[in-house]
């Protein structure tokens, strides 16, 4: 299906994409702190940061932030205020906390916390969703090509058996914009066993039933291992 398709390769790009960034984020932390001076600092206020979703109701659906502000003297004397980019809920500081900050001389006010989310959540959390979005992307793109490569595999060494025609059934364990596929089962008696084998096909993304009037339908079979298969649908039309 051409949404499964594109999902794929967006999401593998947009992991890439996430990944790269957290790289870029690791990078200029690990370029801060090679030249960053600690001090000490006093949180002087916490700014609290709301929301931006809500509910029908009106009510906030997630709880509010604070950021500490951090008053400081540099080695040189200055005193310096800055706010930090992460925040937490509940605070993760009080106001006259004295807190371990890291600055660089050129530019103290872009200081940061000496703490492992000040410095690294970032790149954490870039680097957490980049690998899932990558993961879930370059996955589905792995299983298409290990599938396309088994069906070309059978195609040329398969062994071609009759099944019986069982029956057309919708695919409730997958679901894309709404829609389940559907799938074609067929069974077939292994003369040498006697066992009784169920085939079904790959998904199907319309109902192929009224496109089925024979009863027995091609499956592709590699030679003494009935469980490497391909059911052939090359019989219903391209959609």
């Amino acid at each position: 299906m051409n949404v499964i398709a594109i999902v794929k390769y967006v999401f593998t790009l947009i992991g890439i994409g996430l990944l790269v960034g957290a790289f870029y984020s690791f990078k200029n932390t690990q370029n801060f702190l090679t030249a960053a001076l600690p001090a000490e600092g006093t949180v002087v206020r916490l700014i609290r940061s709301e929301p931006t979703g809500s509910t029908t109701s009106g009510s906030e659906v997630d709880s509010p932030t604070y950021r500490p502000v951090v008053a400081f003297d540099t080695q040189a004397g200055k005193a310096i205020k800055f706010t930090s980019s992460t925040g937490s809920n509940p605070p993760s500081y009080s106001v006259g906390e004295v807190v371990e900050i890291l600055y660089q001389e050129n530019s103290p006010e872009q200081a940061k916390i000496n703490s492992f989310f000040s410095l690294w959540g970032l790149s954490t959390i870039l680097g957490g969703m980049g690998s899932v979005f990558f993961l879930v992307g370059f996955s589905i793109i792995l299983f298409g090509c290990l599938k396309g490569k088994k069906i070309e595999y059978l195609r040329k060494n398969g062994v071609p058996i009759k099944a019986r025609f069982q029956s057309v059934e919708i695919n409730g364990a997958l679901e894309v914009n709404g829609r389940n596929p559907y799938q074609i089962y067929v069974q077939w008696e292994n003369p040498t066993t006697s066992k009784l084998h169920i085939f079904k096909s790959e998904n199907i993304w319309f109902d192929p039933s009224g496109h089925i009037s024979d009863e027995e339908i091609t499956v592709l079979i590699e030679k003494d291992n009935p469980k490497k298969y391909h059911v052939d649908t090359s019989f219903l039309p391209i959609v």
